[in-house]
This record gives C-alpha cells, sequence and structure tokens, in this order.
C-alpha cells in the first residue's frame, strides 16, 4: 500500500489509473476526513513534494508518494512554475489560472513551454527517492478540449496536434509530465 499525499481528485485519479493494474493499492487525503493540506512553501517542486510526502509518511507510517508539478513557460522565464496552481492568486480556479496565463501571453510570439513534475517518494524505512517527468509542447491562444484539468486546455504537448484537454485518458498518461515520472517510479518498484 502506498499512500498519495495529495487531496487532488484528478491527480489521485490519474495515479490510480497507472498504478491499481500494478497491484498497487492507493490511500490519500481523502480517507482522511479531518486531514488538512500541507501548506507547499518550498521555492522549488523538489522542496514542495519531500515536504508532502515526509509529513504524510510520518502522519501514517505508510510509504508515500507526492509529487508537484509546475507549467513553465519560456516567454515567461519559467513561470508560473512551483506558483502554477496559484498563479492568479491563492484561491485561483484552474479558470482563473488559465485566464491569466493567456492574458500573460498575448502578443507573444514565442509560446515553448514545458510541464514539469517532481515525484518525492518516502520508503517504509524513510529514505527518500525523486523521479522527474518533462513534457515539452507549447501554449495556444485559446482552449479545446473538455478531459484534463488545470491548464490541459491550452497545452498542445510536441509532435501533437491536440491539447491535453482532447487527448484520451491512456494517451495523455503516456505522455504526460506525470506520466514520465510515474514511469520511472515504476522501474524503480521492479
Amino acid at each position: 500500500m502506498i499512500f498519495i499525499a495529495s487531496g487532488n481528485p484528478h491527480k489521485i485519479e490519474e495515479l490510480k489509473q497507472i498504478l491499481n493494474p500494478m497491484g498497487i493499492e492507493l490511500k490519500s487525503t481523502l480517507d482522511f476526513p479531518d486531514a488538512k493540506e500541507v501548506v507547499e512553501d518550498k521555492p522549488d517542486l523538489e522542496g514542495n513534494a519531500r515536504k508532502k510526502a515526509r509529513h504524510w509518511h510520518e502522519k501514517t507510517s505508510l510509504p508515500s508518494l507526492s509529487d508537484d508539478t509546475g507549467l513553465e513557460v519560456d516567454a515567461l522565464g519559467g513561470a508560473p512554475g512551483v506558483y502554477s496552481a496559484r498563479f492568479a492568486g491563492e484561491k485561483a480556479t484552474y479558470e482563473e489560472n488559465t485566464r491569466k496565463l493567456l492574458l500573460e501571453l498575448e502578443g507573444e510570439s514565442d509560446r515553448r513551454a514545458q510541464f514539469r513534475t517532481v515525484i518525492a517518494f518516502i520508503d517504509q524505512f524513510g529514505e527518500e527517492h525523486f523521479f522527474e517527468g518533462v513534457c515539452r509542447g507549447e501554449i495556444i491562444k485559446e482552449r479545446r478540449g473538455e478531459k484534463g484539468f488545470g491548464y490541459d486546455p491550452v497545452f498542445v504537448p510536441e509532435g501533437y496536434q491536440k491539447t491535453f484537454a482532447e487527448l484520451s485518458s491512456d494517451e495523455k498518461n503516456r505522455i504526460s509530465h506525470r506520466g514520465l515520472a510515474i514511469q520511472k517510479f515504476i522501474e524503480y518498484l521492479k
């Protein structure tokens, strides 16, 4: 059993789709109704992922996995990066964050970007392991697609014509930043 240090139902569902076929049972903060989210106050993705995984490992005594993901846009000097989930403010919705991103890129010809995920895994012995996945692509000018979450409707991965929000979950999980990081994690487990 692995504890997923997240309360994000979209993220948990993606991880279940990838890990459940391997026979790995997952628990998450959703299984603890009184759980409070760990404050993500570290300056980088690695720090936030480590902080969440370490907190939940100590609280549950289970091997704990956490990730932090950022959208890094070249023309914005890597922003929103570690602030992707709160780009438009602390309580911003996916819609508000995406709207701000599109406004920031208005008139910009360089729309190259990458999603980067860092997974921190604290094993049963308390040892830390890190896995990274990167998916390059570009930000388009208007939303397309109904699947996914976050910036998915405006991100087209390299080599594709569709946004993440237009791809099937199987396609997205195979090429996405989180999917690539999870594949490295699976190789470690094997």
